[in-house]
């Protein structure tokens, strides 16, 4: 068993399991037609708040996790209200300013955020687990363990089950009156105004979601890498987060998870050209874009897989 669990992979598992909330929340904003960049301001909006309050104020990590979602939801909304106004391009480079004011804010504002230099230290949420256990009397030699390998594998597992639990809701979401209303206002937002929906909550519920989501996410970056910094949150991290819906695909939840995986796992498969994921991502949008503008999975990419299956299981009766 101590060879299987490798704190590497379980590591780069975990960082993919982040991104994929991170897809998710670019999917919630994209799902009502939002063209946001502002994710990673959110992101950092739910790391240094978690950070803050367990370090400066010796809060317990899931009321940090908790706050910090919460108050890039609350930020979200207040940003979501102007951004009505705003459609397409103008909205995306909206708010990709508010994530640089953000970011400034957060270099500049040293007796908080301790400026561009970051905060570290902060509580590592398997090391609390490891602590935890080990206070009930459970260590991990129990398992045939290390402890750098249970570490690794707890916030693997913790994190595994949060992502189910956010997908599974948002699965549910779509098949909801919410989710169908969302669905309309993308298509077009006219008729669905006209059909009775209301075009302002439901752009501001997607709204508070994708930024609660990308909070959470930042959140829990901060416990498992232990250190952020503003450069953690700049231009480049939101547009990755866009690529992985680009790429993947925005129709379906599918899309931005199945893009948040493969463009997160590349780099670390092909080492030697980790440098330039950018450039590779580059490329990548570019041929998306001239082949398949709608991403890599779609609404008949799903059907097929359904069909399929549904074949499968027909066969095998």
């Amino acid at each position: 068993m101590l060879e299987f669990i490798n704190p590497y992979y379980l590591q780069v598992g975990s960082f993919v399991l982040i991104n994929i909330l991170l897809g998710v929340s670019m999917y919630v904003t994209l799902s009502t037609g939002q063209l946001s960049l502002g994710h990673a301001g959110f992101m950092s909006i739910g790391a240094y708040t978690t950070t803050i309050l367990t370090l400066n104020y010796d809060m317990p990590m899931i009321v940090g996790i908790v706050a910090g979602a919460v108050l890039a939801c609350i930020v979200g909304v207040i940003v979501g209200f102007p951004a009505l106004r705003l459609e397409g391009v103008y909205l995306a480079i909206a708010t990709l300013g508010f994530g640089e004011v953000i970011r400034v804010l957060l270099i500049n504002w040293e007796s908080l955020t301790k400026g561009a230099v970051g905060i570290s230290g902060i509580p590592h949420l398997g090391r609390e687990v490891l602590a935890f256990s080990k206070g009930i009397g459970f260590t991990p030699d129990m398992l045939g363990l290390r402890n750098n390998q249970f570490i690794s594998l707890a916030v693997f597992l913790i994190l595994l089950i949060i992502v189910v639990a956010v997908i599974a809701f948002f699965i549910r979401q779509e098949h909801s009156r919410i989710g169908r209303a969302y669905a309309s206002i993308k298509m077009d937002e006219r008729a669905a105004e006209a059909m009775g929906v209301n075009i302002t909550y439901y752009k501001i519920l997607a709204f508070g979601q994708g930024a609660m989501i990308a909070g959470f996410a930042g959140a829990l970056y901060a416990h498992v890498t232990a250190y952020i910094s503003p450069s953690d949150f700049a231009y480049h991290r939101a547009v990755e987060i866009l690529i992985f819906a680009v790429f993947g695909g925005s129709e379906v939840i599918w899309g931005p998870i199945f893009g948040s995986i493969f463009l997160t796992a590349m780099p670390e498969v092909l080492r030697f050209i980790s440098d330039y994921r950018f450039m590779v991502y580059g490329a990548l949008l570019i041929v998306m874009m001239a082949y398949r503008p709608q991403g890599l999975i779609d609404v008949k990419v799903v059907n097929w897989f359904k069909k399929r299956g549904r074949g499968e299981r027909r066969k095998a009766s």
